[in-house]
């Protein structure tokens, strides 16, 4: 069997992550999960493109766009927590065949620069998916409020 490494799996979860790539790498193509994620980022894109094509204004678009940002801010959040693991966490859990201390759980400057990447970028698309349904949502309320007092 071949062994995880806990590096590429960080740098999966954080650049393939919406798609389920940690989750086949780590798993294998059965994985539930893995096939699942494209879903949520699917919609996400969807939605995206509603508002390219009937503008800011979609109500379907402020709850389809944060689909994409939740989801992948939550495979940058899988990313960190793959990187932080311990190699003897990371060995005794998906290389159980191997010593605790094997080279497959190791942490090293590319571990590092996925962890750093994944906490500034899937922050940034945290807050900004937050800010953008919020904003939309209260737009929305204040419209509402105005056709009812008018």
């Amino acid at each position: 069997m071949k062994k995880k490494n806990k590096t590429v799996a960080a740098w999966l979860a954080f650049l393939g992550g919406p798609l389920g790539l940690h989750r086949f790498y780590l798993y294998g193509l059965f994985d539930t999960l893995g096939w699942m994620l494209p879903i949520p980022t699917a919609l996400g894109v969807y939605g995206m493109q509603r508002v390219m094509e009937y503008g800011q204004d979609d109500q379907y678009s402020w709850l389809l766009i944060p689909l994409l940002g939740f989801t992948f801010a939550g495979c940058a959040l899988r990313a960190i927590l793959y990187g932080l693991m311990t190699p003897e966490k990371w060995n005794a859990r998906f290389n159980p065949q191997s010593a605790l201390d094997d080279l497959a759980g190791q942490t090293r400057w590319a571990t590092v620069f996925a962890i750093g990447l994944a906490l500034m970028i899937g922050t940034a698309v945290l807050m900004a998916s937050i800010a953008f349904s919020f904003q939309r949502y209260f737009e929305y309320q204040i419209e509402e409020a105005r056709k009812i007092s008018q």
